[in-house]
């Protein structure tokens, strides 16, 4: 199905690579006008320039709230509504327990669950009823791993952020939902090395550790009328791997 975003308004956090960048491509493909931010200029210009469709860069780190005054102000100015939020910044860094410093959890947190929190509240103004909020949660947040326990509550905590606002939205029909990778080749997991990667893709049924046009996929799921009543899900999408 063709233009299944046809003249909505997107906005995608962390849009320069990865996860975010796959994602706002199939959003405008579908023909959505497509907000894309990230903390470099650079990425974002390299970004739209190997991007096809309407797809605009804005430079924002999302845990800074004047920047998010900005980003929002840029939107109301040039498009004046929004019916797609994918909260989607995120940065995870291995460090185990005895080594987490006051800076490891500022930096997680600020970005993985501030930045999530005020990216969707600030959009509320500008949010068309019935539009739809994708936050960016994780397997691990369900899930034990070693080193990552900073980064892992961040997750967990925004799946739950899910359930709440669906209840908080509920007057103006907004659906919120989580989306949770499992491991996504991408260069936010290139410090997680070949072996790693080999080693996940091993115990995952499908054989291979997924891309991130396997999560955009799912969010351009999300982010259309053909979930229209699914809401405050948590979908993951990591090939079977923690079903196992």
């Amino acid at each position: 199905m063709a233009n299944r975003l046809n003249e909505k308004v997107a906005l995608v956090t962390g849009g320069s690579s990865g996860i975010g960048l796959a994602t706002a491509r199939h959003f405008a493909a579908e023909g959505a006008t497509v907000y894309i931010t990230g903390r470099k200029q650079e990425a974002l210009d390299a970004a739209a320039a190997s991007s096809e469709g309407n797809l605009r860069t804005i430079q924002a780190d999302s845990s800074v709230i004047a920047d998010l005054d900005r980003v929002y102000a840029t939107i109301r100015e040039k498009s004046g509504k929004l019916d797609v939020v994918f909260a989607n910044a995120g940065i995870a860094e291995f460090l185990p327990l005895p080594a987490v410093t006051e800076e490891h959890y500022d930096t997680i947190v600020n970005t993985n669950l501030k930045g999530v929190i005020f990216t969707v509240l600030q959009a509320i103004p500008l949010l068309s009823e019935g539009a739809s909020i994708i936050l960016t949660s994780s397997t691990v947040g369900f899930r034990g791993m070693e080193a990552l326990s900073v980064y892992s509550a961040t997750k967990a905590a925004v799946r739950q952020l899910a359930r709440n606002w669906i209840a908080d939205l509920k007057a103006k029909k907004i659906r919120v939902n989580s989306l949770s990778p499992g491991m996504i080749d991408t260069p936010a997991t290139a410090e997680f090395g070949a072996a790693l990667k080999a080693h996940i893709a091993s115990l995952t049924p499908l054989g291979r550790i997924g891309q991130p046009d396997d999560i955009a996929a799912a969010a351009l799921f999300l982010a259309s009328d053909e979930s229209a009543f699914i809401n405050g899900i948590d979908l993951i999408v990591d090939g079977g791997a923690s079903q196992v």
